[in-house]
């Protein structure tokens, strides 16, 4: 199996077959649409985060087929699930690409281990569980996060039409009294012309891809 990257970068080739070679010269290269379930157990408390990722249609292409031409008698459902084996060890090292805070202080997050990967509507898509180390209460406070590549190859952006997120981007497990909003990111122009400064196959700065990252805020009234 290739990781998330790898096989980015195999479809950039193709992809540079097809498009103007300009297409090819800047960050991102690819993109994640996004949507979250903030996980609130009965007493308020913050749980976790349930996200879906449903991968560019392009790249959604280049992965199947390389799922479809790898050696042995395995399913495609079984190559997808060793695929989401590894999307979710490749993603533990580095926080699953989520920065999760209360009021601006950090939350520790936990381990992955519900996840699936599937192909629906010729999307594939990887959906999966982020639990947070420990429950915590959530009462008035204000939590936001943040889903990022921190590279910046690849951009995640919440489900959106004509450019602005859907209501379902974003939402609240139960009947608690609660309100979401998705904030745009606000990149200054030195970020931006760093990123479009960046080539195929240059590598970008860690933590590049925060200052491009949407941001996701819930306030409930518990």
């Amino acid at each position: 199996m290739l990781s998330l990257r790898r096989l980015m970068r195999r479809g950039l080739l193709l992809l540079g077959a097809v498009l103007l070679p300009a297409a090819a010269q800047a960050h991102p290269h690819g993109w994640i649409d996004l949507s979250v379930r903030v996980i609130l157990d009965d007493q308020g408390r913050v749980e976790a985060l349930h996200q879906r990722w449903r991968m560019d249609p392009f790249y959604s292409l280049v992965l199947l087929e390389e799922l479809g031409r790898a050696e042995g008698d395995e399913s495609m459902e079984a190559r997808l699930d060793q695929l989401g084996l590894e999307i979710r060890d490749t993603l533990a090292p580095q926080g699953y690409f989520t920065e999760l805070s209360l009021d601006g202080e950090a939350l520790a997050l936990g381990e992955v281990s519900e996840y699936t990967v599937m192909e629906r509507g010729g999307r594939v898509e990887f959906i999966f569980l982020l639990p947070l180390d420990e429950p915590r209460p959530l009462g008035e406070a204000t939590l936001r996060y943040r889903v990022y590549d921190p590279t910046y190859y690849i951009e995640v952006v919440h489900e959106a039409d004509e450019r602005a997120p859907r209501e379902q981007a974003l939402v609240v497990s139960g009947d608690h009294d609660c309100e979401t909003r998705v904030l745009a990111a606000d990149p200054d122009p030195a970020q931006v012309a760093e990123a479009a400064r960046l080539d195929t196959d240059d590598q970008a700065p860690e933590g590049l891809g925060r200052y491009f990252a949407e941001t996701g805020e819930v306030q409930c009234r518990i």
